[in-house]
């Protein structure tokens, strides 16, 4: 009798089910996202192959990897069988990877022209967290985007923005125009109060040490709220 164990290993599977093969007949285009995390995640656990494990992770997460980059090394842990801490990496590493090609390849050739184009810069590096976070982006004259640097990093609801030290990394940066952007977990994009005081703050600074301030936005799981749309940078 086979056990359980043996038909965990991709060698063993038939050759419908086995996604490396897979990839090198038909390329990586033809895999499901499930075929390709468990070519990450490389076995099952007693009862599921890595494919079945795959497929049970997408399904908890909607079949949406913006759902599957949320979960923590220790939420997977927790969450599925299987799945211990090197294959809890291996998954996190992979994801991050793909959010660091997407914003390196973006950077490279983005002008800023508009509070969307800010969107895109920040959206993958905020997405997937489940903390606020603020970010910097740093621009020259031409508004072209010289780097990105996150200043602070906060709980569920709130990050302590240091507008200071804001300022002197623009300066030390030579930067003539700056956005800043922070993420509300939460989903909801409309600025609070604090949100408002802050960039209050940020822009007196900015006038007065002749940087510009674009923008100042929050991210919101798809979907973003620009103070300069609306009119709140004047």
């Amino acid at each position: 009798m086979q056990t359980d164990e043996k038909r965990l290993t991709i060698r063993e599977w038939s050759e419908d089910d086995r996604p490396r093969e897979k990839m090198l007949r038909k390329g990586t285009s033809s895999l499901s996202d499930a075929e390709l995390l468990a070519i990450l995640i490389g076995s099952g656990n007693r009862d599921e192959s890595a494919v079945e494990l795959a497929r049970r992770i997408m399904r908890e997460c909607d079949d949406n990897i913006n759902e599957l980059a949320r979960l923590t090394i220790a939420d997977l842990c927790k969450k599925f069988k299987g799945i211990g801490e090197a294959k809890a990496i291996t998954i996190r590493a992979a994801l991050e990877l793909g959010k660091r090609r997407k914003t390196s390849d973006f950077l490279e050739r983005k002008q800023i022209l508009s509070s969307r184009d800010l969107f895109e810069v920040f959206e993958p590096l905020l997405i997937d967290l489940v903390h606020e976070e603020f970010w910097i982006v740093f621009m020259n004259g031409a508004n072209k985007v010289l780097s990105t640097h996150k200043l602070t990093q906060g709980g569920i609801q709130q990050t302590i923005v240091d507008v200071p030290l804001l300022l002197k990394m623009s300066l030390e940066r030579l930067a003539q125009s700056i956005a800043v952007a922070h993420n509300h977990p939460s989903g909801q994009n409309k600025p609070s109060s604090e949100d408002e005081n802050i960039t209050r703050r940020i822009k007196q600074g900015c006038d007065a040490i002749g940087i510009r301030l674009l923008d100042h936005i929050i991210v919101a799981r798809g979907k973003y709220y620009s103070f300069a749309d609306e009119g709140k940078l004047l």
